[in-house]
């Protein structure tokens, strides 16, 4: 583990206002269900493709500024993972599943290997993804990563711990979304997620709403989030006990060039997870932002970004890792 290194500021593209939209998407088919992607289009020749995995309640829309500032070295997709965004729920809410999906969406894109970008639940399946298929993965960038950790009173999320052991959790979960107006759950999400709300534009407050809005419209909703966070939980609990599940042993075999970014001020993660990805996984360099909650791409995407570029720097001088036995061989059924 190193210090990450920080591009100048005057290498990304200038701060302007209006701030752009979220990028335009699509949907494509991955084994027989409906998966939405957005689109960062490149603004430099040579810009090599890269993918951006959302977290747990997120959806491909928390990328829309890192992936901007970066267009000039990055060609971006985003993905909503099943039962998230604009994508059509899943039979399973695994790491293991959402790795599965992430994996086919690089294969069948046929843009691989990419740079790959995990928040959160992103981060936990994007460690998947880079240890089990390293051929598909250049570099790998993990902002607040939900890798395992055990005391949930450093979570906000541990107070839904019993809501795991209600029957029919996801009817709870879902009455009492109904209860909420769509201003009042985005505020609530970003108080959670962010810990300077003044660094949020108010247009990135409305499209803040109108995502909630679209979740509220999706039936599948509540259920994807319980089944998600259940999935999560179960995850880090086998991490901590013997076998080949854990998330900790699979961070450990990442052979790709990777940068972990944690905010001091996370109130969803454990704030010590960032440092130890960082020291467990073998090429890495760790950012810890001061007055930075749980989603860095969105609070400071500047500096993200800059992080970003000293990586790609780096990487640049470096052999792909994803060949020989480690690579398209490995299994991702775990």
């Amino acid at each position: 583990m190193k210090p990450a290194s920080l591009w100048p500021d005057d290498s990304l593209p200038a701060p302007h206002l209006p701030l752009p939209p979220p990028w335009p998407g699509r949907e494509v088919l991955l084994d027989g269900t409906v998966s939405y992607v957005r689109e960062t289009p490149a603004t430099g020749p040579d810009a090599e493709p890269a993918l951006y995995v959302h977290g747990l309640g997120g959806s491909a829309q928390n990328w829309t500024d890192l992936a901007g500032l970066l267009a000039g070295r990055l060609a971006g997709q985003a993905i909503d993972l099943p039962g998230f965004g604009r994508s059509e729920p899943g039979p399973r809410y695994t790491i293991p599943a959402f790795a599965d999906r992430v994996v086919r969406w690089i294969e069948q894109s046929d843009r691989g290997p990419v740079h790959l970008f995990g928040n959160s639940l992103g981060g936990a399946v994007s460690v998947r993804v880079a240890a089990l298929r390293p051929d598909l993965v250049r570099t790998l960038t993990l902002i607040s990563p939900a890798l395992p950790f055990l005391d949930f009173r450093r979570s906000l999320q541990g107070r839904m711990l019993p809501l795991l052991a209600i029957p029919r959790a996801e009817r709870v979960a879902a009455w009492r979304l109904a209860q909420l107006a769509p201003e009042v759950m985005a505020q609530q999400v970003m108080e959670a997620c962010i810990a300077d709300l003044t660094r949020i534009s108010e247009q990135r407050r409305r499209e803040a709403v109108e995502e909630i809005r679209i979740r509220y419209e999706a039936t599948h909703y509540a259920a994807a989030y319980v089944r998600t966070f259940r999935g999560l939980v179960s995850s880090f609990l086998r991490s901590y006990l013997p076998g080949s599940g854990s998330l900790w042993r699979l961070a450990a075999t990442v052979p790709v060039p990777t940068l972990v970014i944690g905010g001091r001020q996370d109130r969803l993660v454990d704030v010590r997870v960032a440092p130890q990805a960082a020291r467990v996984i073998p090429d890495s360099r760790l950012l810890m932002l001061d007055g930075v909650g749980h989603v860095a791409q969105l609070e400071v995407p500047r500096i993200v970004a800059r992080a970003v570029l000293g990586l790609l720097a780096e990487a640049g001088n470096r052999p792909f890792a994803g060949t020989g036995e480690s690579g398209p061989g490995r299994d991702m059924a775990g």
